[in-house]
């Protein structure tokens, strides 16, 4: 009996130093939180799977990456967004300033990543109090002036947990459903 392959697809972190990417990366790892006390900085790349149910019961391997702010090094560059098919754009809602850079990360992601779906995602949900830094007019506008780039967006904490399990297995449901013909091919080359 033939064994069925599940397909893989590279879904890549980008954003502003500090914004939480690799606290995102630890909470698809293995669902644990590093207080900024005990947090060092990523060294070099890191990527680690994840099997999600997407719809009418088809598996796809979610494989997240995360740069550890390496975005920039050339040489780091090209490889890291080669084959994306999905990029998660990360800013932090209690820093305006990470929000408003969002535009460079996002020509790099159509520069080097061309065909990856595009996913806006507020962190830091949890130090939002009454008036966050960075509101929904705020996000939607940055949206409309993307000319739909953005497949959608999502407000998480890595600190509590909120919304990042959610946000996968969406994302892991919106790229069997882009991809489905090329995930069935995949999976037929077992």
């Amino acid at each position: 009996m033939a064994t069925v392959k599940i397909p893989e697809q590279k879904v890549i972190l980008c954003g502003e130093y500090g914004v939480g990417k690799s606290s995102i990366f630890r909470r698809f790892t293995n669902n644990t939180f590093v207080t900024a006390t005990d947090r060092q900085s990523t060294l070099g790349l890191d990527h680690y799977d994840k099997i999600y149910k997407g719809t009418s019961d088809r598996d796809i391997r979610l494989q997240l990456w995360d740069t550890g702010g390496m975005e920039r090094v050339a040489s780091v560059t090209s490889s890291y967004y080669k084959f994306a098919e999905a990029a998660i754009l990360v800013f932090a809602l209690d820093n305006a300033a990470s929000f408003h850079v969002l535009s460079q990360h996002l020509l790099d992601i159509v520069t080097y990543a061309e065909n990856a779906k595009i996913f806006l995602c507020g962190n830091k949900l949890d130090l939002v109090n009454k008036v966050p830094q960075v509101s929904d007019a705020d996000i939607d506008a940055f949206c409309e002036q993307c000319h739909n780039l953005i497949s959608k967006t999502y407000k998480t904490s890595c600190k509590t947990g909120e919304g990042l399990e959610e946000m996968f297995a969406d994302i892991a449901t919106q790229l069997v459903q882009s991809n489905r013909s090329k995930l069935e091919l995949q999976s037929m080359e077992a």
